[in-house]
C-alpha cells in the first residue's frame, strides 16, 4: 500500500474480501462522515474533498491532520487473467471514491483478515501502524474507535515545531 503521500494525516484502511465488502463500505462511509460531516450535504464528486472536523484547542494557522478513510478490496481469489475485469468492475461500481485493490493479499498477510467482516488498520500521522481491528462495531465500539482516532490526531500536535526566529530551520 502506498500511504506515504498521506504523512501528517491519520489513515484508516478498511478492507475485506467479497463477503465482507458491503459491511466494510458501510463502515468506511460512516467513518468518513464522522470526520467530514459536511460530506453528506454535497454531490458525490465533492464528497471526498470536504474539510475534516476541527480539533479542540488546535493552534490557529496550523493545518489540521486529516482522516483518510481508504477502502481496500482483498481480491486474492481473482485469477491473473481476470484482474483487468475486476479493475474495470471496481471503477464502474465506485466511479468517485477510489477503491484500492489488494490482489496479493498484502493486508491479509500483514494484519490478518476475518472473512465476511470489516477489517481495519489505523496508521498514525507518522505513517506507523497504530492499531488493527476486525469485526463489526456496535455504536459504543464505534464511538470508542473515533475517540481513539481523535486522540491520535490531537497527539500529532506534540510533533509540531514552530520557527521562532527567521533564520531558524524548521525540521519535523
Amino acid at each position: 500500500c502506498e500511504t506515504s503521500t498521506y504523512l501528517g494525516d491519520v489513515v484508516i484502511l478498511v478492507y475485506a474480501e467479497r463477503h465482507g465488502a458491503e459491511d466494510s463500505l458501510h463502515l468506511g462511509r460512516k467513518l468518513h462522515l464522522h470526520f467530514h460531516p459536511t460530506a453528506d450535504e454535497v454531490s458525490s464528486d465533492a464528497w471526498s474533498k470536504q474539510p475534516v472536523r476541527g480539533i479542540v484547542n488546535w493552534p490557529a494557522g496550523v493545518a489540521l491532520p486529516d482522516v483518510r478513510v481508504i477502502p481496500v478490496a482483498s481480491l486474492t481469489e481473482v485469477p491473473r487473467a481476470l484482474k483487468p475485469v475486476a479493475r474495470a468492475r471496481m471503477r464502474k461500481d465506485s466511479p468517485v471514491v477510489p477503491i484500492w485493490l489488494d490482489f496479493d493479499g498484502s493486508l491479509e498477510r500483514m494484519f490478518g483478515i476475518i472473512t465476511g467482516e470489516p477489517n481495519v488498520v489505523v496508521l498514525d500521522t507518522a505513517g506507523q501502524v497504530h492499531s488493527v481491528l476486525s469485526g463489526k462495531l456496535d455504536e459504543q465500539e464505534f464511538q470508542q474507535f473515533v475517540t481513539r482516532v481523535e486522540q491520535i490526531r490531537s497527539a500529532s500536535r506534540d510533533d509540531l515545531r514552530v520557527v521562532t526566529r527567521p533564520q531558524e530551520t524548521l525540521l519535523r
